[in-house]
């Protein structure tokens, strides 16, 4: 065997440890796709609004931030958005640093207070315009910028009208138009369908899922818990400053939760019940319903299936909550 044929000299395998230590290494050298929060406190003097939260909001999908009032969500959005320094923790919006660069951080985030704030004696389109120059988009974009979003929320008809005589729900569309007015990859909204007619929060809800699915990160903070089942793609619960749990909806859902039921003849429905041996009570919201306890979405279909056969004339069947919801009544959390 010549000395270019002959194999190379074996080596000792890696270290183990080194190995782990290697992976980790290269694992926080990826920056997250998303917006990334890790261990953030603040304080307000003895208050201490935010203990050691953490929360993940992947690209591509929307995140919840669900809580009572109180709990921290605001501050922590605030630190989110480079508003506000956190006293401890670190943050990560697309890879960047809030706080050592927060310029960077700011062209990559749009984001909607739970109030339009200052300017009402502008107009809803010079507002929007006043933006697009403070975000540097180029002037002669700008005006076809600010009809696209006007249009988006709805708002053309009203382009021309000072932000101070708009509806508060007329504000809450404004608001969500300028916080995106530089396109930006990653959304915080605040409460943003507070104050919204039923028509504006279905509207609301096909915006922000194309937004998600046009890659973008976006954090809702709401209290309309029953309509972020159709929203978010899944949860952080916060209390007291702390986040407590992470789930996402599919798991929501394939927890036990209440089902509210209706028939024709209550008094034939709760005899089959009985008898079954399910436990049931009134349901407050209608004299005519009930509502059972289930331990999944099977056994939801299996009840259904035998009330039936039972010969009960079933009108109505459906969850009596929402999941997100019944998760967060389920919690032990101060409510609000």
């Amino acid at each position: 065997m010549t000395e270019q044929q002959q194999p190379p000299p074996q080596q000792d395998p890696p270290d183990a440890d080194g190995a782990e230590m290697a992976g980790t290494e290269l694992a926080d050298a990826v920056p997250f796709n998303g917006l990334r929060a890790t261990g953030l406190s603040r304080s307000f003097g003895e208050v201490h609004a935010v203990v050691s939260m953490d929360l993940h909001a992947p690209a591509g999908e929307v995140t919840a931030l669900i809580g009572p009032n109180g709990s921290g969500k605001t501050t922590l959005l605030l630190m989110l958005a480079s508003l506000l320094a956190p006293d401890a923790g670190t943050i990560s919006v697309m890879g960047i640093d809030p706080v050592s660069n927060p310029a960077a951080a700011r062209a990559k985030i749009g984001w909607m207070p739970d109030t339009l704030g200052v300017w009402e004696a502008l107009t809803a389109r010079e507002i929007l315009s006043v933006m697009g120059r403070f975000y540097q988009l180029p002037k002669m974009q700008i005006p076809a910028r600010v009809a696209e979003l006007l249009e988006l929320v709805n708002l053309s008809s009203l382009a021309d009208q000072k932000a101070r005589v708009l509806s508060r729900g007329q504000q809450q569309r404004l608001s969500l138009a300028r916080a995106l007015i530089h396109d930006p990859e990653v959304l915080l909204l605040d409460e943003p369908a507070s104050g919204l007619d039923p028509g504006s929060r279905i509207a609301l809800r096909t915006i922000l899922r194309k937004l998600a699915g046009e890659g973008k990160v976006v954090v809702v903070s709401s209290h309309v818990l029953a309509e972020l089942d159709e929203i978010a793609d899944g949860a952080v619960f916060v209390n007291q400053g702390r986040s407590v749990l992470t789930q996402s909806v599919d798991q929501a859902a394939g927890q036990g939760r209440k089902y509210s039921i209706t028939a024709l003849d209550s008094a034939v429905l709760a005899a089959a019940l009985t008898s079954m041996g399910v436990s049931f009570e009134a349901e407050s919201a209608r004299r005519d319903s009930v509502v059972v306890g289930v331990g999944s979405e099977r056994e939801a279909a299996s009840l259904l299936q035998d009330l039936v056969a039972a010969g009960v004339d079933v009108c109505a069947f459906a969850p009596a909550t929402g999941a997100l919801e019944e998760t967060y009544m389920s919690m032990e959390v101060e409510q609000p």
